[in-house]
């Protein structure tokens, strides 16, 4: 298994020693230390050590919470779905992240694998989230990320079908969504926003709806107490109306990529196909700093797919720097 993914697992795996998922846990950091993985098998044991609660009330294992249960509502006029479900399976869960965002992110999972020991000394999971940045930084990535983690299936809001012309319908079909998800554990992207959760200017002509849906929005978000994860992206947060800040539990910003995570999204990227001897990733690393997440990806799969097409097997330092070239101008 990859290590990055086996790192990541064993995060999510808390209990007492006597839990048979520890017990198994062990014996594989074991077989890591036979087949000579030393360091691999001293991380292991270092996260699942700090994560063993002696005598504790182990965690409910990891499992895939089923879809079938559920029904996505739709709106009165057109009987249009209110949300798209993704499947499991095509949710995108490998991210490379500064260790500051991996951190909150792993307190989002890990609080809501521990929900009901929070709930027994009186706390409550972290369960509605604003994901905000520049675009392309991996907000709705980072989304997807934790449903996969979490088990969890995966709603995205269909605003088209939701924003309605006709008067009080757009908050009609606000109301139907949060109630059709309040007893059903899923994830809920709310993907752009400020779409629904711009400012209330009191100046402006344009009073009625959006003051009708801002207001029906706070409501819903301060009454919001499912079983679920509510998160919010945005990468206008100065748009938001300020009073939604407040529904929040949590607010984590995805920034732009440092050069270290410029490197390891480069080598990922890289991967299938090898570099020419002058191919110098870190110093183009350097290069691309300023760059969002998806463009860095962009370029690396430009020079790629160039290489391939000219029937080279190498990527070449030219190739890299030509899809440099073409892409700056999109970041900038």
């Amino acid at each position: 298994m990859n290590q990055a993914l086996l790192a990541r697992l064993f995060k999510s795996i808390e209990g007492s020693r006597e839990t048979p998922l520890i017990k198994v846990a062990f014996s594989i950091i074991e077989d890591e230390r036979k087949k000579g993985h030393l360091r691999l098998a001293d991380k292991l044991n270092t996260i699942l050590s700090s994560n063993i609660e002696e005598g504790g009330k182990s965690m409910l294992p990891l499992r895939l919470v089923k879809d079938g249960q559920y029904k996505i509502p739709v709106d009165r006029r057109y009987r249009l779905p209110l949300a798209t479900h993704v499947e499991h399976e095509y949710l995108r869960h490998e991210m490379v992240l500064t260790p500051e965002v991996e951190e909150k992110i792993q307190r989002v999972e890990k609080e809501y694998f521990a929900r009901e020991r929070l709930a027994h000394f009186g706390l409550k999971f972290r369960k509605k989230v604003i994901l905000y940045g520049s675009s392309g930084c991996g907000k709705t990535m980072a989304a997807e990320r934790i449903a996969w983690d979490l088990g969890l299936p995966f709603y995205k809001v269909r605003f088209d079908s939701i924003i309605s012309s006709y008067l009080g319908e757009s908050a009609s079909n606000l109301q139907a969504l949060f109630e059709s998800i309040k007893d059903y554990p899923c994830v809920l992207l709310l993907d752009e926003f400020d779409i629904i959760g711009k400012q209330r200017d009191m100046a402006s002509n344009d009073v009625g709806e959006i003051h009708r849906i801002v207001n029906i929005l706070l409501g819903l978000l301060e009454e919001y107490d499912g079983q679920g994860i509510l998160i919010a992206t945005t990468n206008l947060e100065g748009s938001l109306d300020k009073a939604l800040f407040r529904r929040f539990d949590d607010f984590i910003e995805l920034p732009k990529p440092g050069e270290k995570e410029i490197f390891e999204i480069l080598k990922i990227s890289l991967s299938a196909l090898k570099t020419t001897k002058k191919v110098d990733l870190k110093s183009f690393s350097k290069k691309m700093l300023g760059m969002s997440y998806a463009i860095v990806v962009k370029i690396a799969n430009d020079a790629a797919k160039k290489a391939i097409i000219n029937s080279f097997s190498e990527i070449s330092m030219d190739d890299l720097n030509k899809a440099f070239e073409e892409n700056e101008s999109i970041n900038r």
